[in-house]
């Protein structure tokens, strides 16, 4: 079963977040992910919530997500990220449809 990331980032220094994602990337590719959305454009339906950018990741399923984000590859991108943005990000099991 499928399971994705989502996170939701406020980047407060854009070039080393450019050096997050050319890190990161290949990494999520390791692991089977794909992403799904990386975006900054919204439109607002409902409510007050105005995120920067969104991510969302799919991996082939949670055993891989979580290898992924443990990975020790990862670990140098994920600090790279904390430096130049604040994220909140989930995990979810995707289900069959």
């Amino acid at each position: 079963m499928s399971a994705y990331i989502v996170a939701v980032i406020d980047e407060h220094d854009p070039a080393v977040f450019a050096e997050y994602r050319a890190a990161a990337l290949p990494v999520v590719a390791r692991f089977g992910g794909r992403s799904l959305l990386q975006g900054t454009e919204h439109t607002t339906l409902e409510g007050e919530w105005a995120p920067g950018r969104v991510v969302v990741i799919e991996f082939p399923s949670r055993e891989a997500a979580c290898a992924f984000y443990d990975s020790s590859e990862y670990a140098a991108a994920r600090t790279l990220r904390h430096r130049s943005a604040r994220t909140d990000m989930l995990l979810f099991d995707g289900r069959p449809t």
